[in-house]
């Protein structure tokens, strides 16, 4: 009789395989091995935060054939593993995802965990129940992750794409949230009604539209609406900056995240005063800035916009 494999050597197994493969770690892992726990944790049911230790746990035969379909489902395919499984994690929560959503994976999960401290305090002590408004929401992560987190917020989350939004939707539910998280289908601030925030935070598309075909086959599984903004991927944080203003409290701060976009945006507005966030556990590309500096830039901003229009 041959001896079931434990956690820890289907964990090296398919480390081995995956290291193997071809593959790119970027959708809640970051290497091979990592990504082969995540894998073996899950289909056997243990804890994602850390805290499993049975590693010597014999896996059972129907787990040990679902292991390694999955592990061949993600070489063959080149999908990320979330999308395989259905789930992925952000800021300790579990979030249901789909190919209509691309997989959480924001540097913004710290500053939520962190309360937005010492950028803001919004304890108990604020004053008033905080306003958020969450831009390009997805699956609802950083909305959701914000309600939970913050349990006085009331969040205000939108996105463009239903699909996206009907994936926010069943996650609303699952985390019990929906009295405090609103979403809305809405092509950026176009079809919000007026209202006033303590916190926009925003994690638009930002690649440039050239560059989806030369991303990985993992990249390029996810919804192009929700990487690419225009030529040079700055025409969602152009509008973002341009509308913000006329949504955000008089002490409401702007916190976007645009990724690699961020030497083009600071080189188009060399007068807007970034203030470009630095993170613990990795990550960069998320600017701050308070609705004065906004305001400021708007006459410029108009005119950035303007002359994108008009040409061809």
């Amino acid at each position: 009789m041959v001896k079931a494999l434990s956690v820890a050597d289907w964990i090296e197994r398919l480390g081995a395989q995956f290291g193997g493969a071809g593959l790119h770690f970027g959708h809640g892992t970051d290497n091979a091995r990592d990504e082969a726990a995540w894998l073996v944790l899950h289909v056997v049911g243990a804890p994602l935060d850390g805290s499993f230790g049975d590693w010597g746990r014999a896996v059972g035969p129907g787990d040990a054939a679902r292991i390694q379909g999955l592990a061949d489902a993600r070489c063959s395919s080149g999908e990320p593993l979330a999308y395989l499984l259905g789930r992925a994690r952000f800021a300790g929560l579990e979030f249901e995802v789909t190919p209509d959503v691309l997989v959480p994976r924001s540097p913004i999960a710290e500053l939520i965990l962190d309360g937005f401290r010492p950028w803001r305090d919004f304890g108990p002590l604020h004053g008033r129940r905080p306003r958020v408004r969450d831009m390009c929401t997805g699956c609802g992560c950083i909305a959701i992750a914000t309600a939970h987190y913050l349990p006085q917020a009331q969040v205000d989350a939108v996105d463009i794409s239903r699909e996206a939004l009907a994936v926010a939707a069943r996650n609303v539910q699952r985390h019990g949230v929906a009295d405090r998280v609103r979403l809305t289908r809405s092509d950026l601030f176009r079809s919000l009604p007026p209202c006033r925030y303590d916190l926009i935070l925003a994690n638009p598309p930002y690649l440039p539209l050239g560059e989806l075909p030369e991303l990985p086959l993992e990249y390029r599984s996810e919804p192009g609406l929700g990487l690419a903004s225009g030529a040079d991927g700055l025409d969602a944080a152009l509008q973002i900056l341009a509308r913000a203003p006329d949504y955000l409290a008089d002490d409401g701060i702007l916190i976007c995240e645009v990724g690699e976009s961020e030497g083009r945006l600071a080189a188009a507005l060399p007068s807007l005063p970034f203030l470009w966030l630095e993170f613990v556990h990795g990550g960069s590309g998320v600017f701050l800035l308070e609705p004065s500096a906004l305001a400021a830039a708007r006459p410029v901003l108009d005119a950035l916009i303007g002359d994108r229009r008009h040409v061809a």
